[in-house]
């Protein structure tokens, strides 16, 4: 490296003392090596620079990427202390007689289930359809086994706990009882 440095600086000094002692032959000739080196070196430079600038933008471009992808799971810890407060909705909806179902104060409170399904939703979550399916290991968890005579062995009969996803990820499995 230091021996092309020293051509260069050699070159470059060979230049000035041509021109320092007049016109000479060779000059133009130099002049033109000189030129043809320093086009060189730039057109290097310039491509190390146009690498280095394209590299940054990929860069840049996968870290929000990376941060929109963190951005989207961000919610899920909050999200999974939310659930109980729905599977607890679930729960007393099941438990409500068809009579009081009508009642103002009971629909107020069936709203509310509503609103916080809603808002899961806004968030990217979804339900797992269970009940009546093919058992998925990956999105169930089997809590028992029920008899079933005219039913095929692994269909899901009864769920106990809702499943959800988050955009597309499981967050919590159902939990079910499944055919033998």
């Amino acid at each position: 490296m230091k021996k092309e440095e020293e051509k260069k600086e050699l070159t470059l000094e060979e230049v000035k003392k041509q021109g320092e002692e007049g016109k000479s032959s060779s000059s133009p000739i130099a002049i033109a090596r000189e030129l043809k080196e320093c086009q060189k070196l730039k057109d290097e430079y310039l491509a190390g620079w146009q690498r280095a600038r394209a590299d940054f933008l990929n860069y840049k471009k996968e870290e929000v990427e990376r941060i929109e992808e963190i951005l989207k799971y961000a919610a899920e810890g909050l999200i999974l202390k939310i659930l109980p407060i729905l599977d607890n909705f679930y729960l007393i909806e099941k438990k409500i007689p068809e009579n009081l179902k009508v009642n103002e104060n009971v629909k107020g409170i069936l709203q509310l289930k509503t609103q916080l399904q809603d808002f899961l939703k806004k968030l990217g979550v979804e339900e797992i359809k269970s009940v009546g399916e093919k058992f998925d290991p990956n999105f169930q968890e089997v809590i028992g086994e029920i008899e079933a005579k005219d039913k095929k062995p692994g269909i899901v009969l009864e769920e106990e706990q809702k499943g959800y996803k988050l955009h597309g990820k499981v967050i919590r499995p159902a939990k079910v009882r499944v055919t033998k």
